[in-house]
């Protein structure tokens, strides 16, 4: 072959260059398009609007903890055959026939569930278990009148026995406790 002698061209569009060197702000262009999206349709949730009032709230939070660790209670929630069975324990006058059990996602208000616990005999509660996405959740326990709260944390799903206890601290126990 000459050096001399023309080649022939391809088009532009027949050529892999100008489509990666287009396909780099395109990209770009997609991503933030996605991002947009994202921020449209998920809220935060994480801001309080009143802060003021909710750190007074704080201190209503902590009397209910105290009454709670007066009253020496503690509480554990397992699953059984699809239903959420607690037993509460402690120095109760006489057990609550329900209970409030909170379901807190950390970050995502919107998932937040709020269910009302049967008295069953003694001082076992249950529930039907709701559907929850797998990963953590605060768990709030309070009688209806809300003078004690018990609190823990569960990873769903849920296999092992979780402790409430006063405060926001929780552990895991073992089946056999």
């Amino acid at each position: 072959m000459n050096p001399l002698t023309p080649t022939a061209s391809k088009p532009w569009y027949r050529e892999p260059w100008p489509w990666f060197l287009i396909s780099l702000p395109a990209t770009a262009v997609i991503a933030g398009l996605t991002t947009v999206w994202i921020a449209v349709k998920s809220a935060d949730g994480l801001v309080v609007g009143d802060y003021y009032k909710a750190g007074l709230a704080i201190n209503q939070t902590l009397a209910r903890d105290d009454v709670a660790r007066d009253l020496a209670l503690h509480a554990a929630l397992r699953v059984e055959d699809g239903m959420l069975a607690l037993t509460l324990d402690g120095r109760l006058p006489a057990y609550p026939a329900q209970l409030a059990l909170v379901l807190a996602h950390p970050t995502r208000q919107g998932q937040d569930q709020t269910l009302a616990l049967e008295h069953t005999g003694g001082g076992r509660y249950q529930a039907r278990f709701p559907t929850l996405a797998d990963g953590k959740w605060h768990a709030l326990l309070s009688d209806a009148a809300a003078t004690w709260r018990l609190a823990g944390v569960l990873h769903t799903p849920l296999g092992e026995t979780v402790a409430l206890t006063t405060g926001a601290a929780s552990t895991v126990l073992s089946e056999g406790d």
